[in-house]
């Protein structure tokens, strides 16, 4: 059942209220006004359901729909922000539309109700008798007139022949004739006067299943007369309320079969009375279950059925409601609604939805991929973290993952139905990062907007902000970071007045903080208030027992990016990518995948050692290895002579195993080309 609070205690709410209580999906959890004695609280109080003044309070409970009736595009904006990740906020305009259409149903149905009721009347008044015979000529049915005018039980004629009742019954003629036989003349064995309609029964197939007879007595036929008229004028206002309804209606008889239509059902599906009267139930659905054979199987209502009907494929939604006459199924009616506007607000509901998930963490610890020893630390201090406020530093090179893990401990913490704000640190030039952390105000400098700006840590405010490339912070805006992180408040650039903020900060960085601290490029005390809950992610090449289910997984990914179906990669293609250092980590990984896949043929679906391209093979010089101890201190020579000569012959060895190839010689050295042939031309080599 849907949880629901309402928003709003005026005509709108209430109206919600009242139609609401009445559902078996909705659950109406809480009624929130200003006003507690608005005529929505009221109501709420009388079907005890829980009010509260302020709509904030009512977010305690797990909602899923709340229905804002205010009116007010602040409170709407308001409850945009602070409502749960599953919540789903109905605006006012689309609870007016919902109403109108609840009401309007209602309105149908109550009115079918009635029909049905009046039609019901007429049959148990009528003082007309109705005999029928099947096709074989024994008796089925006798009504309550009936007996009264013949004065004989329908007990003791139902299944008896109809020449043993009334030897001079026509019955049999009109079948044989399939002729229909008006006001005759009869009279029974008891002496009584009748005047008989006797009618033919034709199925579907044309084929004669039996016939009926309509009698009355003699001295009643003016009477029935005058009670035709009545049904007549009935019957008339009957069809004028249903073909002057704007909602589509149709209704079908317990076979399925089109009974009636209205001109509002031709408009939407383009179907006329020809095309559907008589017809089977299912013959205006293009797309869709039939919900008349559903209702007529199961004798229960179906309401708010997606379909499209008719040769314009409208998309539509259904109600269906079985016609059960004293307890037996006479048939089903169906009202049938346009709803391409609401579906319009829906689509605007759903795009507004996929913008605000940008400010969403999109991953969580199952899409963290190792199950080496190297990576189960990471993983359990990242989820001790998560269960805590503390600050997070997550360390490791560039393209192990960092920013996977503070969206996981994000999704992990209790902050995880609250934004998720990510900001590049080194992405943004100096002179704007001030601005766009903390936000300005009006005027505090030239093109600065109307009414200020709110910065990354505002719009943070009650879930998590990410900063990654934290080393790379000037040194004005680490004190205000500092600041942030001492005080939790912020001021705005170009303000004074202190922001109180309730922000958990997960900071990254790929750089050695200790050793900019010795450079005086990172602040001290910045580091220790970062440093609270350090999480060191291990490079790929310390973990290469999790290359083959980082790739299986990264496959997975680029077939859905690329619309290929590669199904995985031998044990030699894992074999052949192990010998590798990968000093790129995993987004090299992936690079180097999406690279095979892109040159693979579309016959092809495993990734095999001759997709991993040759380089690979070409493993980077450890530097710890090629670090050999010099031969000795050689005597008259100064130390920078030494050092250089040394440097020499460790540069001409890496170029020995690398075959002359500069590129991969820098690499393997971990320097730079350029400081490479630098290098180079200052040994002379």
């Amino acid at each position: 059942m849907q949880k629901v609070m309402i928003v709003g205690g005026g005509v709108g709410g209430t109206t919600v209220l009242k139609l609401l209580s009445e559902s078996e999906v909705f659950s109406i959890v809480c009624m929130a006004d200003t006003n507690e004695s608005a005529e929505g609280m009221l109501a709420a109080k009388e079907r005890r359901i829980p009010t509260v003044t302020n709509w904030s309070m009512g977010l305690e409970w797990d909602l899923d729909i709340i229905f804002d009736t205010t009116g007010d595009p602040s409170v709407y904006k308001k409850i945009k922000r602070d409502m749960g990740e599953q919540t789903i906020l109905i605006p006012g305009s689309v609870a007016l539309i919902m109403t109108k259409l609840f009401e309007e149903k209602n309105r149908l149905i109550s009115k079918l109700e009635n029909t049905s009721a009046k039609m019901d009347l007429i049959l148990n008044t009528t003082s007309e008798g109705m005999v029928v015979i099947d096709h074989e000529g024994f008796i089925i049915m006798f009504n309550d007139s009936a007996e009264r005018a013949s004065d004989t039980k329908r007990e003791d004629v139902l299944g008896r022949h109809i020449k043993d009742f009334i030897p001079s019954t026509g019955l049999l003629r009109v079948m044989q004739t399939n002729q229909k036989e008006v006001n005759q003349e009869i009279t029974l064995s008891n002496g009584m006067e009748l005047i008989t309609t006797r009618i033919p029964l034709v199925n579907a197939e044309k084929e004669i299943i039996g016939a009926f007879s309509v009698f009355r007595n003699k001295t009643e036929a003016v009477q029935l007369a005058e009670q035709i008229t009545d049904l007549k004028e009935i019957q008339t206002m009957l069809q004028a309320i249903i073909q002057s309804s704007e909602e589509a209606i149709s209704v079908v008889d317990e076979q399925g079969r089109g009974l009636l239509i209205n001109p509002a059902y031709t408009r939407i599906t383009g179907l006329t009375k020809t095309q559907v009267i008589g017809k089977p139930a299912s013959i205006d659905i293009y797309e869709g279950e039939s919900m008349h054979m559903k209702v007529l199987q199961t004798k229960k209502p179906v309401r708010g059925v997606n379909m499209r009907v008719g040769p314009k494929h409208k998309e539509v939604i259904v109600n269906v409601a079985p016609i059960i006459v004293d307890g037996c199924l006479k048939g089903s009616v169906g009202v049938i609604h346009d709803v391409s506007e609401i579906q319009a607000l829906t689509h605007e509901l759903n795009r507004a939805r996929q913008i605000i998930r940008t400010l969403q963490a999109k991953y969580s610890f199952d899409d963290i991929i190792g199950a080496s020893e190297e990576m189960k630390l990471p993983i359990e201090q990242a989820k001790l973290s998560a269960r805590t406020p503390a600050t997070v530093l997550l360390r490791g090179e560039s393209g192990t993952g960092k920013e996977l893990f503070a969206h996981a401990i994000h999704n992990a913490s209790d902050r995880k139905f609250n934004k998720f704000v990510r900001v590049n640190c080194a992405a943004i030039s100096e002179s704007l990062l001030e601005s766009e952390l903390f936000g300005y105000d009006e005027g505090a400098f030239t093109g600065a907007s109307r009414g200020g700006k709110v910065g990354f840590f505002e719009e943070a405010n009650q879930g998590s902000i990410f900063l990654d490339e934290i080393g790379e912070l000037p040194a004005n805006i680490q004190a205000k970071l500092l600041r942030v992180l001492q005080e939790k408040e912020i001021i705005r650039v170009g303000g004074t007045k202190p922001i109180p903020i309730n922000v958990r900060v997960i900071a990254a960085t790929n750089i050695n903080l200790e050793q900019a601290i010795a450079n005086g490029s990172f602040r001290e005390d910045l580091y220790f208030r970062l440093n609270r809950m350090p999480i060191f992610i291990a490079p790929l090449r310390k973990r290469k027992e999790d290359l083959k289910e980082l790739a299986e997984h990264l496959i997975n990914k680029i077939n859905q990016e690329y619309g290929r179906s590669i199904e995985g990669i031998t044990t030699a293609a894992i074999h052949k990518m192990q010998i590798y250092n990968w000093p790129g980590n995993v987004r090299e990984l992936e690079n180097i995948l999406g690279r095979a896949i892109i040159f693979m043929k579309l016959n092809e679906t495993i990734i095999d050692i001759h997709h991993i391209p040759d380089f690979i093979e070409e493993i980077p010089i450890n530097q710890e290895k090629l670090l050999m101890k010099p031969s000795g201190y050689v005597s008259g020579k100064p130390l920078s002579e030494i050092i250089d000569q040394y440097e020499a012959e460790i540069i001409q060895q890496a170029f020995q195993t690398h075959k002359g190839n500069k590129t991969l010689t820098a690499k393997a050295l971990g320097i730079s080309v350029r400081n490479l042939y630098y290098k180079m031309e200052k040994l002379k080599l």
